[in-house]
């Protein structure tokens, strides 16, 4: 029994330092800001990098959604990264800086997003009526918030910076397609991104109000991975595998946009899409894949300016784990 114990007690140190071999990752809102987890998916590219690195882990792709959604789940523990876009990730960096300590992985891409509508009386957000409603996939932390916040500003000064807050309502893109599109509903505007974006604008009366390039002033970070230090601490192979894998994944989508495309297609959210228009997307040169974060540090400086942070970062890179230093980022 000595013996036994003395052993155990040996082997504790070990087995306290087991690595997990299950990763949970959220799949995202949806669309082809997400493309690279559904390659990632589909390739089996965590579980590979994680073989060469001696490690069997397997990643678990969860079904669910917007930035509120997600960052509950790496709140709750139910999962192990988030995928989002830089305001959620800000909010939640800025909120657990004393406990979980949530830093951001890397960016996943650069896209634009479109304030689409079908209501002949919307021109410009101004123009916004009491009956009117906009879709987002997160009121207050989603990208669409933030920006509309920035452009009241612009409009109406700092003191009413949510000047437009009360008109959005959160919504995941399909279910904002399908609002927008039917008119049945109290939904007139929807702020949303490719692939949706193009399927709302085959309908001849939607128009494009504006868009996050505009809005922003230039290309910014469309959606990115973040986790907490403890994952990544108590995790460090099974951390780098998830972050090689994305890089992979990147890598590929980049490499051969018609193969990509295809793996898209043969996922859940391809069913009703064309080859031909995801190409059309894929090749748009605003619709960029990468890990370097852009126009991070102007959402965080806009967040802390009105109050919805309470730190204010130095520079984008006391955000975001080490690994990802040297990317060209800001």
């Amino acid at each position: 029994m000595k013996r036994f114990l003395f052993a155990a007690l040996l082997l504790a140190p070990t087995l306290a330092q087991a690595e997990v071999d299950v990763v949970k990752i959220p799949k995202g809102a949806g669309g082809v800001g997400f493309l690279a987890l559904t390659v990632m998916e589909e390739k089996k590219l965590v579980e590979a990098e994680a073989s060469k690195m001696g490690l069997h882990l397997k990643a678990e792709y969860i079904l669910l959604g917007g930035p509120a959604v997600v960052n509950d789940m790496l709140l709750s523990g139910a999962a192990h990264f988030a995928p989002a876009g830089p305001p959620a990730f800000i909010t939640i960096w800025d909120r657990t800086r004393a406990n979980m300590k949530v830093m951001g992985v890397a960016a996943m891409t650069s896209i634009p997003m479109y304030l689409n509508t079908k209501a002949p009386h919307l021109k410009s957000l101004t123009d916004l009526a009491p009956t009117d409603k906009i879709a987002v996939t997160a009121v207050k932390v989603s990208i669409p918030a933030i920006i509309m916040q920035m452009q009241a500003i612009k409009e109406f000064g700092k003191a009413d910076y949510a000047h437009y807050d009360p008109y959005t309502v959160s919504l995941q893109h399909p279910e904002g397609v399908i609002a927008l599109l039917s008119g049945k509903s109290e939904i007139t505007a929807h702020f949303t991104s490719p692939p949706f974006h193009q399927r709302e604008r085959r309908d001849p009366a939607v128009r494009t109000i504006t868009t996050s390039n505009e809005i922003m002033g230039g290309p910014s970070t469309f959606t990115m991975l973040y986790a907490p230090t403890k994952f990544y601490e108590e995790n460090p192979k099974a951390y780098a595998a998830v972050l090689k894998a994305l890089q992979a994944g990147i890598d590929f989508i980049n490499a051969d946009k018609k193969a990509a495309a295809e793996v898209f297609l043969k996922s859940d959210e391809g069913r009703g899409w064309k080859l031909d228009d995801l190409m059309e997307i894929l090749n748009d040169p605003d619709v960029r894949f990468t890990t370097s974060p852009e126009s991070v540090m102007k959402y965080a400086n806009f967040m802390a300016d009105v109050g919805s942070i309470k730190q204010r970062p130095a520079k984008w890179q006391e955000m975001f784990f080490p690994d990802i230093h040297g990317a060209k980022g800001d």
